[in-house]
C-alpha cells in the first residue's frame, strides 16, 4: 500500500428532530444511507448510533471531500426517516438506559464481556487511520507519537455535557472511556514482536478475544496496514476533522522521520501522560495544559504553538502547513466544541438548543470554524 494515507472514520447520532433525543433508528436510516454510499456506513453499538467511514484518501482535499461526501448522505437518509444527525462525544441530554443494543454478535458479546461499562458506552468518537505498510516502523511511530496526544485531544474536546448536567469536562467522553481495562496510552515498545507477544498474553489470558478489542488512544490496527489515532471526540465540523486527520498525519510522519534518524524515544513517565491527557480532557484549551517534555504547565495555546512548529517541516514538505494551521488557529481563537456547546446553552439554558447547534454545526457547508 501506498504510505501516510489517510482513512477517517466518524460516529454520529441519531437524533428525534422535535424531542432532540437520542432515537434507535438505525435499523432503518442505514439501508436508506448504503443505497448511497454502500459499506462506508456502518452500525455501532447502540441504534441511537451510526459510523461513517471515508474510503483511502490520499490528500486532506480527498478527505474533505469524502467527509462532506457521507455526512450529506447520512443526513439526508436520517432526514427521511424524520430524524437529525449530530456529532458530538456526547449527547446533552439523552440518558444510557434508553438506549437499545445494535443485535450484532460483536455489539452483544461486548455487552456480555463488559457489563455496566458496555451500558453506559453511549460516546462518539473520530479515529484516523494512517497508512503504514511497515509493521516495525509503526510501533516506532507510536513510542513517539505519546506525548503530544494530549494536545490533539484538547483541539478536538467535543462532550461538555452528560444525563442533562454540564461535567465540568471539556471531553467527557475521555472520562467514561477510560475505564474500559485496554484504553489509554500505550507503553513504549522495543520491537513488534514484543507487541505481538503482549496481543498474544492478552488472548491467551482471555483477557481479550483478539487484537481489535485493544482500544488505546493509538494503536497499531488489527485489521489494516495502518497507525490508529483514537484519542479524540468526533469532531462538530468537517473543517475540524480535517484538522485531526492532518495533524495525526503529520504526526506520523514526524515520528518516522525521528524514528529513520535514530533520535531516542521520550520515555515520559505514564504517570505524567495520565496527567496531561486527564488536564485536556477536563479543560479542553481553556486553561494551562502539560508539556510533556520539559514537565511543566504551559498555556494551551503556547502548547499548540509548539505542536504546530513540531509538525511544520513534514506539513511544509507536504504543502499542507498553511490549511492545517490556519484551522489550528482557528479553535484556538473561536473554541472547541466543547466550549462552543457551552456557549449555545448560556443563551437560553436548554439543552435542546445545544443539540440544535451541535446539528447545524455537523452540516457539510455549515461554514468555516
Amino acid at each position: 500500500m501506498e504510505e501516510f494515507t489517510i482513512g477517517v472514520e466518524e460516529e454520529y447520532q441519531i437524533v428525534n428532530a422535535e424531542t432532540r433525543e437520542l432515537r434507535s433508528r438505525a435499523s432503518r436510516i442505514l439501508p436508506e444511507a448504503r443505497q448511497a454510499v454502500g459499506e462506508h456506513v456502518q452500525p455501532e453499538l447502540y441504534l441511537s448510533q451510526i459510523e461513517i467511514g471515508t474510503p483511502i484518501c490520499q490528500t486532506l482535499a480527498e478527505v474533505r471531500a469524502e467527509l462532506v461526501r457521507l455526512r450529506g448522505e447520512v443526513i439526508a437518509a436520517a432526514e427521511r426517516d424524520g430524524h437529525r444527525i449530530a456529532a458530538a462525544g456526547t449527547h446533552p441530554f439523552s440518558h444510557w438506559e434508553e438506549q437499545q443494543l445494535t443485535p450484532k454478535a460483536r455489539y452483544v458479546g461486548i455487552a456480555q464481556d463488559y457489563q455496566q461499562l458496555a451500558r453506559e458506552q453511549l460516546i462518539f468518537g473520530c479515529h484516523v487511520h494512517v497508512g503504514i505498510s511497515d509493521r516495525e516502523a509503526a510501533i516506532q511511530i507510536m513510542n513517539r507519537a505519546r506525548p503530544w496526544l494530549a494536545v490533539l485531544l484538547a483541539l478536538s474536546a467535543n462532550s461538555p455535557f452528560w444525563l442533562g448536567s454540564d461535567t465540568g469536562y471539556n471531553s467527557f467522553r475521555t472520562e467514561v472511556w477510560r475505564r474500559w481495562p485496554m484504553a489509554g496510552t500505550p507503553h513504549v515498545f522495543d520491537s513488534r514482536a514484543e507487541f505481538d507477544r503482549l496481543v498474544e498474553s492478552l488472548v491467551q489470558t482471555e483477557s481479550i478475544e483478539d487484537g481489535t478489542k485493544i482500544y488505546w488512544d493509538v494503536r497499531p490496527s488489527a485489521r489494516f496496514e495502518t497507525l490508529e489515532f483514537r484519542v479524540t471526540d468526533v469532531c462538530p465540523t468537517v473543517d475540524e476533522a480535517v484538522l485531526v486527520a492532518g495533524l495525526a498525519r503529520a504526526l506520523a510522519r514526524t515520528c518516522h522521520a525521528e524514528a529513520a534518524s535514530g533520535k531516542e524515544i521520550e520515555h515520559a513517565r505514564p504517570e505524567l501522560l495520565r496527567a496531561a491527557k486527564w488536564r485536556a480532557a477536563r479543560y479542553g484549551l481553556d486553561a494551562d495544559l502539560i508539556d510533556v517534555a520539559t514537565e511543566r504547565a504551559v498555556p494551551a495555546a503556547e502548547l499548540v504553538e509548539k505542536f504546530l512548529a513540531h509538525l511544520r517541516p513534514a506539513l511544509e514538505e507536504h504543502e499542507e502547513w498553511q490549511e492545517i494551521s490556519a484551522l489550528a488557529h482557528q479553535v484556538v481563537a473561536r473554541g472547541n466544541g466543547a466550549r462552543r456547546q457551552r456557549e449555545a446553552y448560556m443563551k437560553a439554558e436548554r439543552y435542546e438548543d445545544v443539540v440544535d447547534f451541535i446539528i447545524e454545526e455537523t452540516k457539510p457547508g455549515s461554514g468555516p470554524v
